[in-house]
């Protein structure tokens, strides 16, 4: 009788063990393609690997067992007048950023813990590299599924379900046209220079289903292109297969470079700027980066 009952108890655990192992939520994943064009045509445009950019414009995308990262930043162009090469700010913090995720030395629910690290990094260098940015981070905990951000300045996300817009960021903006940024100057010209502290990006936490569309864009697509343009776009999202993904933000991308050099469009900037007072009509031009994201269910 005792080996009987011993039996039944291992049948019991196994089914009961089965069964946990039934129940448990697969990982949610983000698939992402980018591209985007440069203000200078002859730098950068097309579809970017890891870690490249468009013009003054940086980007990346990591993964990592616990989350899948990613971000752009958007170099200040005036500093083109100090002699100084924007890009190369911008792209030094997206790359710190990445690597700081490769390496493990972040918490998924913390992208403001990322963007100060990696700050704070440039800052420590023996010769800091002068220049300024925006910034925004989109991190998707891949067992909580959900999505984390931190947003600097006029970069942006949003988050497309069902053909609408659910979520989006902030702007942050001292005045019209003059974003939020993190900057290193040179000693004497720190009185003159903007400079805002990383903890000052927004932060937002939002619980992401399979299908959700996340897109992450610098000002140059924003500028030129209105929340509904951008869901036209997004129509052509035929399924989640890169190839389609990448279809898709190529149109996206080149519809906002189309019309950032169309005089006689009423762009989204062009808006802003008469209800600031200001007679300006047409596109922008400007430095666009694209990242198209997806949340798609592991396999595993």
């Amino acid at each position: 009788m005792q080996s009987v009952l011993a039996y039944g108890r291992l049948v019991a655990r196994a089914v009961l063990g089965g069964g946990v192992r039934q129940t448990e939520r697969r990982e949610y994943r983000l698939i992402t393609v980018s591209c985007g064009f440069g203000k200078d045509l002859r730098k950068g445009s097309g579809t970017a690997a890891k870690g490249s950019g468009y013009g003054d414009d940086a980007c990346f995308v990591a993964a990592h067992r616990l989350a899948d990262v990613l971000g752009v930043a958007d170099g200040v162009g005036g500093w083109w007048d100090y002699g100084v090469d924007p890009s190369q700010f911008s792209t030094t913090l997206m790359q710190t950023c990445e690597r700081l995720v490769q390496e493990g030395l972040f918490v998924p629910s913390n992208p403001v813990g990322i963007l100060t690290a990696s700050y704070n990094e440039m800052l420590q260098n023996k010769a800091p590299l002068l220049g300024s940015s925006t910034a925004c981070l989109v991190i998707l905990d891949r067992q909580k599924r959900c999505l984390y951000t931190a947003n600097l300045g006029d970069s942006g996300f949003l988050i497309v379900r069902d053909g609408k817009i659910i979520h989006r960021s902030d702007e942050q903006q001292h005045y019209f046209n003059t974003p939020f940024q993190l900057a290193i100057a040179p000693p004497e010209a720190q009185d003159s220079i903007l400079n805002d502290s990383p903890e000052a990006a927004e932060g937002s936490m939002f619980n992401v289903e399979v299908g959700d569309i996340i897109l992450t864009a610098t000002d140059g697509l924003f500028d030129n292109m209105s929340d509904y343009m951008i869901l036209q776009q997004l129509q052509k999202l035929k399924d989640s297969s890169y190839q389609s993904l990448n279809e898709t933000v190529k149109c996206l991308a080149k519809r906002a470079q189309q019309l950032a050099y169309d005089p006689n469009y009423m762009s989204p900037f062009a808006q802003h700027a008469c209800e600031n007072g200001l007679n300006v009509q047409g596109g922008k031009p400007d430095d666009i980066t694209v990242l198209l994201s997806v949340v798609t269910e592991s396999k595993e």
